[in-house]
């Protein structure tokens, strides 16, 4: 049996969704209903009652889910074992990150896996990098590039690439903001993730309530609406550095200072086994 449409068929049966289904496995809707269409007619059983508003497993779906899930396994180990066994990578595997992320750590960790491993295809998905581990922990994507939490989630397996400072920045072309009465700047925050929980314990400490003027998502949009001088934002120094806009911003000294992003790998470890997901991993040296 097809593996590509047991894993469309798992994907559809978490979600039960075929919008997010097909999102998840990269096809259109449409695609993923004939897919599902071809599974039922070979087992010769209806897998999914569906209507305008809902999709739920039927009886013989929750049954077949199990057996899916056991040929998967068993798929991936064998085919781990024969890669191994050849000394030939073969596959594809999916990679997460931000923009930023994509060229200031992703081109050097795939051009070497790319010079080591030709035949593996690799599928590039860009995005706010505070998705990243929910991504990996629903099975979107074999690996992801963040920042490392406070605490991992089990599970969850990380390698660190590098630290990067997390800084408070201003506008060159406008008054530098008053540092001394915080409460005066206008602030363009991110509006979830980790360096908007660092922020807020930040300004919790000083005991200042902060003028939030924005709350976007990504480092990069920040950056903008900083150098057009709408307010004093945070951001990781790598944003910073690979922004053209670097030269219209400056960064505050601003003490205390915010603890440093850990920015590196995530993946699950149950899959650190696979020899595609080993061959990135060993790309950190």
């Amino acid at each position: 049996m097809d593996s590509r449409a047991l894993k469309q068929f798992v994907v559809l049966a978490e979600n039960l969704h075929f919008g997010r289904a097909s999102e998840t496995s990269h096809v259109s809707p449409s695609a993923l209903s004939r897919s599902i269409r071809r599974l039922e007619a070979e087992v010769g059983v209806t897998l999914f009652e569906r209507n305008n508003r809902s999709v739920s497993l039927t009886r013989a779906g929750s049954l077949f889910l199990s057996y899916a899930r056991e040929s998967l396994g068993l798929w991936d180990s064998i085919r781990n074992e024969l890669m191994e066994e050849s000394g030939e990578l073969h596959g594809e595997i999916s990679i997460y990150c931000s923009v930023t992320a994509s060229y200031s750590f992703l081109f050097d960790i795939l051009t070497r896996f790319r010079h080591d491993h030709p035949h593996v295809e690799i599928k590039l998905h860009t995005g706010d990098p505070e998705d990243a581990i929910a991504r990996i922990l629903a099975g979107e994507e074999d690996i992801a590039i963040g920042a490392k939490p406070l605490r991992l989630q089990a599970g969850l397996a990380f390698r660190l690439i590098e630290f990067s400072p997390l800084v408070f920045i201003s506008s060159r072309s406008h008054p530098a903001p008053n540092l001394s009465d915080w409460s005066e700047n206008p602030m363009i925050l991110s509006e979830r993730g980790l360096a908007r929980r660092r922020a807020d314990e930040w300004f919790r400490a000083l005991g200042v309530q902060p003028r939030i003027y924005a709350q976007v998502a990504g480092n990069e949009a920040i950056v903008s609406m900083v150098s057009l001088g709408f307010g004093v934002g945070v951001v990781p120094r790598i944003v910073l550095d690979n922004s053209p806009l670097s030269q219209t911003i400056r960064v505050l000294d601003v003490k205390p200072r915010l603890d440093d992003y850990e920015v590196g790998l995530f993946a699950l470890e149950k899959r650190l086994a696979s020899p595609l997901i080993k061959a990135i991993w060993s790309q950190l040296r």
